[in-house]
């Protein structure tokens, strides 16, 4: 069995800022990843660091998924040459924590009956077997709940409406403190420069016989569902099937354009950066 690419979409949450997305695949594996934006001066070469660390870790999720490593040995090796990389590329060693580059990942690898699922943070993964129920995998629709709650009492502490082109400053202060305790027990784990990431990667094997439909998203395209309430998530896959990803990606657009000043939908930006990846089991 082997992932057959179906559609592909990334869109940048601001056209004349980088994309934080990124998306990779091969026949056995697949990965859709996240960075966290940026919330200090930048540390890496690159267009962001959020930038180089989703698109980094995908490019060694399948280098060393090709190499032939299970699923928890692929993270564990790319974390480990996350971290080596940033030691040696950094312009100097993080004072805080937020200034560590960090990403949410969606990755799946095949098995001889499906699938596994690795993840950390909020991307997810959606599966429609043939004649089945569509099924979430992952934790994104209860981060992004918290996340949506957290936007809006931020915004009504402060006074100001939450969504901006970037991360207004207003918000930094409550934004750095809770970056500062990522891959902590207390703040949870995403992938990034740190090694230890491995023992806390989030996963499940999911049966998923030929002709199953699985579409990986970063939170930005979720958002479709788990913010925007124009989809749930069984018609959220019927739609990708049914309009295609860029139909999708518009649309999303739309709402968000509809609603620039985030007072009907709160959010920090009033894009974010958008990736899913269609595949089928074949």
């Amino acid at each position: 069995m082997a992932f057959e690419v179906i559609e592909s979409l990334s869109l940048p949450g601001d056209p004349a800022k980088p994309n934080d997305d990124a998306f990779a695949h091969r026949a056995g594996a697949a990965v859709v990843m996240d960075g966290a934006t940026g919330l200090g001066e930048s540390l890496m070469p690159g267009p962001s660091d959020a930038a180089w660390v989703a698109r980094f870790g995908a490019n060694r999720l399948m280098a060393h998924s090709a190499e032939g490593l299970n699923p928890h040995d692929a993270v564990a090796a790319a974390l480990r040459d996350a971290e080596n990389s940033f030691v040696h590329l950094r312009r100097r060693v993080p004072v805080e924590t937020y200034e560590t580059p960090f990403s949410s990942m969606m990755f799946v690898a095949q098995t001889a009956s499906g699938f596994d699922a690795l993840w950390f943070g909020d991307c997810a993964a959606l599966v429609e077997r043939p004649g089945g129920a569509v099924e979430l995998v992952g934790d994104a629709i209860k981060k992004k709940a918290r996340e949506s709650d957290r936007v809006a009492a931020l915004a009504a502490t402060l006074g100001e409406n939450a969504a901006s082109t970037g991360v207004r400053d207003a918000f930094l202060p409550a934004l750095r403190a809770a970056r500062n305790t990522v891959n902590t027990e207390r703040g949870g784990w995403l992938f990034g420069p740190d090694a230890r990431g491995a023992e806390h990667v989030a996963s499940a094997r999911v049966p998923a016989p030929l002709g199953t439909f699985v579409l990986l998203v970063s939170d930005g395209f979720l958002a479709l569902a788990s913010d925007y309430d124009r989809y749930d998530v069984t018609s959220l896959m019927h739609a990708a099937r049914a309009k295609g990803l860029p139909g999708l990606g518009e649309e999303l657009r739309e709402i968000e354009a509809g609603d620039s000043d985030g007072k009907r939908f709160p959010r920090f930006k009033k894009s974010d950066d958008a990736t899913a990846l269609l595949l089928k089991i074949v």
